[in-house]
């Protein structure tokens, strides 16, 4: 009935119920492939071994963006806040204005960014490349879970790397807006450390990450569905495919996170 209703309207109307149509269907799969990997966790064998892997190749191979990329956020959260509050004679407030911006949004935010972009690229690549090579469908021919084995280590490292690297980009901020704040531009040290002392709550830090496990479930989730499932793309084969499945599961993953950040901060407000 509803390809029978679309086929009669207007061509707009038609495009737009066809999308909205993809749109839903392809939450629906992605709600199974999220239920189905975790459920694999029960009968995939050496499980723990799996996950130590992922937990590196989430975890240590992304360390040195996230110390760069935290460091200079706090530098230039340091800069520009700094030269905003001083308009109101408020330099003392600079570990407060640092503290919060990374807590409550930039570290959670930009951190995942990061790892989206170097991890879950990665991640969607080589399950691509195993999609496409039919590395996958030799794995359920010999009766393995193909979930289990490729996707569900994953899903469980990104609940234990995203918040720790979340912590430690925002631990890096810290010291970065001190170094610009009062190392260049002479505000007091103890004045900037004790106003991050006042101003950071615990339910500041519940809601970092709570952020950070969120968007790693999502992203990790986005990347691995779009690299497992890199064949449905028909207008788009062998290497083609896979660097499609790869920019799906960057940007796609990436607008997630955004939206989910405001989702989450609207709980906390």
């Amino acid at each position: 009935m509803t390809r029978t209703f679309l086929a009669k309207s207007p061509p707009m109307i038609s495009a737009l119920g066809r999308e909205t149509i993809r749109i839903v269907s392809g939450f629906g799969d992605l709600a199974l492939f999220t239920g189905r990997s975790f459920g694999a966790a029960v009968s995939t064998k050496r499980l723990f071994r799996r996950v130590i892997r992922a937990i590196y190749e989430q975890g240590t191979v992304c360390l040195p963006v996230i110390l760069i990329v935290g460091l200079f956020t706090g530098l230039v959260l340091g800069l520009q806040g700094y030269h905003i509050l001083s308009r109101f004679g408020s330099e003392g407030l600079l570990g407060a204005m640092v503290s919060l911006s990374l807590i409550r949004e930039m570290g959670p935010v930009l951190a995942s960014l990061m790892l989206i972009g170097q991890s879950g690229s990665a991640l969607a690549a080589e399950l691509g490349i195993q999609r496409n090579s039919e590395q996958i469908v030799a794995l359920e021919t010999m009766g393995v879970e193909s979930h289990g084995y490729l996707v569900t280590p994953r899903l469980i490292a990104a609940l234990i790397v995203y918040p720790f690297q979340t912590a430690l980009f925002v631990v890096i901020g810290f010291w970065g807006g001190s170094l610009s704040g009062s190392a260049l531009l002479g505000v007091d040290s103890g004045v900037y450390w004790s106003s991050i002392q006042r101003a950071v709550e615990s339910r500041d830090l519940r809601e970092c990450f709570i952020k950070a496990a969120v968007f790693g479930l999502l992203s990790v989730t986005i990347c691995a569905y779009q690299g497992f499932h890199a064949d449905r793309n028909h207008s788009e084969t062998g290497a083609r495919a896979v660097s499609a499945a790869t920019t799906r599961a960057v940007v796609i993953s990436s607008i997630m996170v955004l939206v989910a950040d405001y989702v989450v901060s609207s709980f906390f407000i």
